[in-house]
């Protein structure tokens, strides 16, 4: 509490926008030299890389691909072939707020219905696919390092996914596959910075995948499974 904008738990007229409060600016301090990437989000790493061609490592021998991340469409998946990805598991004592890991322009969203598996380590490590099963929402930014992917997963006691361009996305559940696409229209463009608030998770913990194009960035040494960072703190950097 000591680190929220407003320390005292009474003040929150329920307990989601208690669990959701907001942190205060300086105990996060965004990564601002050119070309660093942020960590989007409190969390633990789970898996952190390259994408082997069409393979992203998952936990003890279990893989997924891009293609069944993004909602099945090839050409979507085709950009992160051997790329980078980071998949970050905020546990339900984490900050739930999601943010940039670089400044970007939304250029697409795609809602992908499915199970609401508990995303803990344990789980992760006995669930076949689970990140491409799960109830999930991806935003497509370009970035200067290129397309970046921003995959929000639903999970077990998760009350709903919201982004500050939409509003809540989930719940309720749907049975089909959702894309929104975002033009240059100076009336409606959706452009944000490096570090801004993107979307949250209300009520539980959950997971955040982020995927880059190849060869485009590299992350910083160090970075492993188990290894806790902070929303903000520099995790890698553009190539281009």
């Amino acid at each position: 509490m000591s680190e929220a904008i407003n320390p005292d738990p009474n003040v929150y007229p329920d307990f989601n926008h208690f669990f959701t409060r907001a942190l205060r600016p300086e105990v996060r301090p965004i990564a601002h030299a050119p070309g660093e990437i942020c960590s989007p989000a409190d969390s633990t790493i789970s898996q952190i890389g390259k994408i082997q061609g069409e393979k992203i490592f998952q936990a003890k021998g279990h893989w997924f691909s891009p293609n069944a991340l993004l909602g099945g469409d090839e050409e979507r998946a085709r950009t992160y072939q051997n790329g980078a990805f980071a998949t970050m598991y905020l546990s339900p004592r984490d900050y739930h707020r999601v943010h940039m890991p670089l400044s970007g322009q939304l250029v697409e969203t795609v809602y992908i219905p499915g199970r609401l598996y508990s995303v803990s380590p344990v789980y992760t490590e006995r669930v076949p696919m689970l990140f491409a099963k799960n109830e999930r929402f991806v935003s497509i930014f370009q970035t200067e390092a290129g397309l970046m992917a921003v995959v929000l997963v639903g999970a077990l006691f998760v009350g709903s996914i919201e982004t500050v361009w939409a509003g809540e996305i989930t719940p309720p559940q749907g049975r089909g596959i959702k894309v929104t696409r975002y033009t240059s229209d100076p009336d409606t463009v959706i452009q944000l910075k490096r570090g801004e608030e993107m979307g949250r998770f209300n009520m539980g913990g959950s997971t955040v995948i982020v995927l880059f194009e190849s060869e485009s960035m590299e992350w910083k040494s160090g970075l492993a499974p188990e290894v806790r960072v902070h929303f903000g703190e520099a995790v890698g950097r553009v190539l281009r």
